[in-house]
């Protein structure tokens, strides 16, 4: 480590959330302001505590609605992270630069959306096709019917199937592993409701070899984190998660979830391994440093490449540490054990990020024994993001 990283500098002190559901019944601003609110009480602050404000591109719930709504006063720090899911790990990785370097006090890291009851993203999107550096771009694919996240992932899948010998029962055996978590996590949409490797193999297909239970749920539903100096984090009321790692990156000629037109290996996340080299550089840890891992599962296939960028296993490998049960709650790397986003919630990864905090204050529903570090990754495909979280 240097003096030049994050490393200890900041942390998360404060997590909230609303419910998670299919139809949630009130506006994305108040979803907002509600996992605000609860975030900034769990840290034991208040609304004019709060400074900094940091969201996702996507967030269509401005930075200055939110501070209004939640009587937060004045900011003298906003951001906003592109690329969908893979800003996640990134908004808190702003904010901590921003109270690392005294730009504010208290930041709010926050992810509202109707995304089953209103603009449901899995769909195809005509808006891509406009004169923009992106429509341009997916005016390569999108003529020969590649128009959905599904299809993109799809196509990555059928390689890394032929490379590797891996099948459609590896990918089953994480969404087995994720339903088995949320079954007993209470906020969980799928609470009680497990499933079967069979009935992941019976289940209708959406782009093969991806199966319904292959994808990630769509959710109505809230996130919020506050971030504050390591220091300060001491003094409020839970043990902070201390922020020992915050990376953003992209692959060498980027695109968005395909990488069709390059030189990289379409059985590999180019991006997520620059993420990775980033964080066991800065926090001076490992995977063997891990007890558990926050892994961005929107789709099945790309939990096995995420083991292999991030060290867990070498290329190719990743069924063979999923055919034991390592990713369960009681295997080598318990994975999600919320239940992730194909179990719990799909709020673009931040659901993710308020579990490994409970992870580390040892208050999660499925607690994972004697946590120190914790692993989160952001949306995977796309450029993205990742955190290794400590307790302090």
């Amino acid at each position: 480590m240097t003096e030049r990283t994050l490393s200890g500098r900041a942390a998360v002190a404060g997590i909230g959330a609303t419910e998670f559901s299919k139809e949630s019944g009130r506006s994305e601003l108040q979803l907002a302001a509600e996992a605000c609110l609860a975030a900034i009480r769990d840290a034991g602050l208040t609304p004019s505590d709060v400074d900094g404000l940091v969201t996702f591109s996507a967030d269509v719930n401005t930075e200055i609605a939110v501070a209004r709504e939640t009587g937060m006063g004045e900011l003298r720090f906003f951001s906003r992270v592109e690329y969908g899911g893979g800003a996640a790990c990134g908004t808190v990785a702003h904010a901590a630069m921003a109270v690392a370097t005294g730009q504010a006090e208290a930041v709010v890291c926050y992810r509202a959306f109707n995304e089953r009851s209103g603009h449901r993203f899995g769909q195809a999107n005509a808006s891509t096709r406009g004169a923009t550096a992106q429509g341009l771009e997916f005016s390569w694919h999108l003529p020969y019917g590649l128009a959905t996240p599904a299809a993109w992932v799809a196509m990555s899948a059928r390689r890394y199937m032929h490379a590797y010998g891996a099948t459609s029962e590896d990918f089953g055996r994480v969404a087995v592993a994720m339903r088995r978590h949320a079954a007993t996590n209470p906020a969980a949409w799928f609470y009680e409701r497990p499933i079967s490797l069979a009935e992941h193999q019976e289940s209708r297909w959406i782009v093969d070899p991806l199966h319904l239970l292959d994808c990630c749920q769509e959710s109505d539903g809230g996130v919020a984190l506050l971030v504050t100096t390591a220091e300060r984090a001491r003094d409020l009321p839970h043990r902070p998660a201390v922020i020992s790692a915050a990376a953003q990156g992209t692959g060498r000629e980027q695109y968005m979830m395909f990488g069709y037109y390059g030189d990289d290996d379409l059985t590999t996340l180019p991006a997520m391994g620059v993420v990775a080299d980033r964080l066991w550089r800065d926090s001076g840890l490992g995977p063997q440093d891990v007890q558990t891992a926050i892994l961005y599962d929107h789709f099945t296939p790309f939990v096995l490449y995420q083991l292999e960028e991030l060290g867990f296993c070498g290329r190719g490998e990743a069924r063979h540490f999923l055919a034991d049960g390592g990713i369960e709650i009681d295997g080598r790397l318990p994975v999600n054990p919320h239940g992730g986003q194909l179990g719990e919630a799909y709020i673009h990864g931040m659901n993710g990020i308020a579990e490994a905090v409970r992870q580390i204050r040892g208050t999660a529903a499925n607690q994972v024994p004697d946590v120190t570090n914790v692993l989160v990754t952001a949306g995977t495909g796309v450029p993205t993001s990742g955190l290794v979280l400590s307790g302090s």
